[in-house]
Formats: structure tokens, C-alpha cells, sequence
């Protein structure tokens, strides 16, 4: 088809792009006459947990979402040297001493000064889990394994924040001393 052929379909089709323009624009100009009720829109359904519409999340503090939340203040770093308990079974151990300045890159690692096992025992630190030395397909290599290179893509230095959402974890030694105690 050539070019004048396209011009002259178009034109065809030109009165009718006119009258759906013309139509649109009267119904975008109607304004509602003092005969029509004036619909508001429903209210937002209010259920036992507050306004949905308006609360969010305990991370925001139950702070509504069209209010700015003032930021908590940045927590502390606890530098105890002192282990605490896991909130979940498998839980990577958190790190009770500060890591600034660490360097963690692909050609030192200064975690592993301390935790390596051959060094553990001479820095009484815990030296590292034998799954660190596992690769994907559970061989042991002789170094760390890539996949548990960068501690800290798991492990997180213990501060003094308060937790953001409530942990009611309790670990299965516990359970069975709590049953046994009752069972007597």
C-alpha cells in the first residue's frame, strides 16, 4: 500500500475520531445537576485490629502510613565477649564483639585471624562450624568454603536494640525439661 493509499484511509476515519473527541469532552464538562444525589465514596471497613486504611505494621510503630516516622536511634554495638542464646533453631550465632574496620574482601578475610582452626584455641575463640568447610554438594575442602566466605552475610554483631517484632521461641531442651517437670 502506498503512501497516498494510507493518507486517504485516514481521512475516512477522520470524521470519526471528531465525534468520540466531541463526546468525551462533553462528558468530562458535564457538570451534576442539583437534581442527581451526590454519591460519596464508602468508608473504609474498621476490623478488630484498628483501621486498615490507615494502620500498617508494628514496624512502623503502628504509626499511620501518611505520617512521617521519626527514625529510633541506631543501637549500639554490645562489646561483651559474651555468647548469647539462639532465637531459632539453626540460627547463625550472633558476634558479641565489634567488627569495624574488619576487612572481609576477596583476598583477606580478618574474621578468620581469630576463628580459623588452626588459630581458635591460641585466640580462644570458637573456631568455625565444620559446615563452613562443606561445599553444595557436602565434600570437605581444605580452606573455607566460598559459599561461607563473607561472615557477615549471616552473622550480625549483638547490639542493644530491642527487637522489632515480639520471639516466643523456646528450644526443645527446654520443652522436654518443662514436660518432664510436670509429668512428676
Amino acid at each position: 500500500m502506498s503512501a497516498r493509499d494510507e493518507v486517504i484511509r485516514m481521512r475516512a476515519f477522520l470524521p470519526l475520531l471528531l465525534l468520540l473527541a466531541a463526546v468525551a469532552l462533553a462528558a468530562c464538562d458535564r457538570t451534576p445537576s442539583k437534581s442527581e444525589p451526590e454519591i460519596s465514596p464508602p468508608s473504609p471497613p474498621i476490623s478488630a485490629r484498628g483501621d486498615a486504611a490507615r494502620d500498617i505494621d508494628p514496624l512502623r510503630r503502628n504509626v499511620p502510613i501518611d505520617v512521617e516516622v521519626s527514625p529510633l536511634p541506631m543501637a549500639r554495638v554490645e562489646n561483651f565477649d559474651i555468647r548469647r542464646g539462639r532465637a531459632y533453631p539453626m540460627q547463625p550465632p550472633t558476634i558479641p564483639h565489634s567488627v569495624d574496620g574488619y576487612q572481609v574482601d576477596l583476598n583477606s578475610n580478618r574474621c578468620m585471624v581469630c576463628h580459623s582452626r588452626a588459630n581458635a584455641a591460641q585466640f580462644q575463640a570458637p573456631e568455625v562450624s565444620v559446615t563452613h568447610y562443606m561445599d553444595r554438594d557436602d565434600q570437605f575442602l581444605a580452606t573455607v568454603s566460598p559459599r561461607r566466605y563473607f561472615c557477615m552475610q549471616c552473622h550480625v554483631v549483638q547490639t542493644d536494640a530491642t527487637p522489632l517484632v515480639a520471639n516466643e521461641f523456646v528450644d526443645i531442651d527446654t520443652l522436654l525439661r518443662h514436660e518432664l517437670e510436670q509429668r512428676q
